[in-house]
């Protein structure tokens, strides 16, 4: 059974949504972001999507769009991201990592040799924004056959001819985006969110996570009530951002992002019960 697989029935079992955490790998620097790495699942990450360098994240906001770039600053490359991970599996061996990102870093590397060190690092799941399902022979089906899950994104603007055609090689889980824009640029409401997630409980079996727009415990809190798992990225990477001093870490940086975190778990953790209760 895969990382995921287990987490997810674990969550199911505690009758809980998950907490999944995103941040740039690299930034600010390769020591900060491998401490804070390590950090989130005693923070209460459940899964944690680590953001693949890229010069160009059209899909991310400003707040992501700058932790790129100061990750870039300071050298961090795919293979260091590879090597985060690998380091990380030393101590953790349960929480699954997946990688986000852009196809162009992948495709550099070349899509063999970048799987074959993923799987070795450690890595349990992708997620590539710019790649289509039309583009599945390219690294979805590669990734599969690797044992590396490959998760699709679904949006608000996805029909039902379209939602079939990207659910065909999903694996490990649905990432339900839950506004339409970049990241970072809005949020969606309680009832469009669970609406959604209606709609694609009828087309999957697979478990949904809603991300984009969840920047409080609260806000976490009410995906957690109605998905499988509630997505934080912008607002973990601007606590860190918030934390900086002329663009360098300060030696609180690690914890009061994790301070965050840990908020955030809480309003997931305990979304369910305030329900019952």
């Amino acid at each position: 059974m895969s990382r995921l697989d287990a987490t997810f029935q674990r969550l199911k079992a505690e009758n809980r949504a998950g907490l999944v955490t995103f941040i740039t790998s690299g930034d600010p620097d390769y020591a900060t972001s491998l401490a804070l790495l390590k950090g989130l699942p005693a923070a209460g990450a459940d899964i944690i999507e680590l953001g693949m360098v890229f010069t160009d994240p059209m899909a991310d906001g400003p707040v992501i769009q700058l932790a790129n770039l100061r990750a870039l600053a300071a050298g961090q490359t795919l293979r260091k991201t590879l090597a985060m991970v690998e380091d990380f599996r030393k101590t953790d061996t349960v929480t699954p990592i997946v990688l986000m990102g852009y196809y162009n870093p992948i495709h550099a590397m070349g899509v063999e040799t970048f799987l074959d060190r993923a799987k070795a690092a450690g890595v349990d799941g992708l997620i590539v924004v710019d790649l289509p399902a039309e583009e599945d022979g390219e690294l979805c089906l590669p990734s599969a056959k690797a044992g590396v899950d490959f998760v699709r994104l679904v949006t608000p603007t996805t029909d039902a001819h379209r939602l079939e055609t990207v659910m065909k090689n999903t694996q490990g889980f649905v990432y339900y985006v839950s506004i339409t824009g970049i990241t970072g640029a809005g949020s969606a409401t309680d009832q469009a969110i669970s609406a959604a997630v209606e709609r694609l409980r009828a087309a999957t079996d697979l478990p949904i996570a809603v991300g984009f727009g969840i920047r409080s415990p609260a806000a976490a809190a009410a995906v957690a009530r109605v998905a499988d798992a509630a997505v934080v990225g912008s607002a973990i990477v601007q606590r860190l951002a918030d934390s900086l001093v002329d663009g360098k870490a300060t030696p609180d940086s690690v914890a009061q992002t994790l301070a965050l975190v840990q908020d955030l778990a809480n309003g997931v953790r305990t979304a369910r019960k305030e329900t019952v209760a």
